[in-house]
């Protein structure tokens, strides 16, 4: 293994693991998994396309584009599960009512 191929390889480890804390972290700040998974993914991407720079393989080429499609999709059903989350509106106030007031 070439030394350029191990400094990627270590970098994409170290990234791969401020991933998971940057995730969690952004999960207990914002208490909302959508922004959190986005930072985890995008993260873990990153380490896919470190991994790519050092040693480009099949594997790493998929393993990449399964994270891409991942996040998208994830992203797409958690977009449309939070409108579902959402309970129903209370009644908006008539002008009488404001008027009352």
């Amino acid at each position: 293994m070439s030394a350029v191929a191990e400094v990627t390889r270590l970098a994409a480890l170290g990234t791969g693991l401020a991933a998971v804390v940057a995730g969690a972290l952004a999960l207990v700040v914002t208490r909302r998994p959508l922004p959190a998974l986005a930072v985890l993914l995008d993260l873990l991407l990153a380490a896919g396309l470190l991994r790519l720079a050092g040693d480009p393989d099949w594997q790493g080429i998929v393993t990449a584009a399964a994270i891409v499609a991942l996040r998208h999709l994830i992203g797409v059903g958690l977009r449309a599960g939070g409108r579902a989350w959402t309970g129903p509106r209370p009644p908006a106030a008539s002008a009488q009512e404001k008027s009352a007031l």
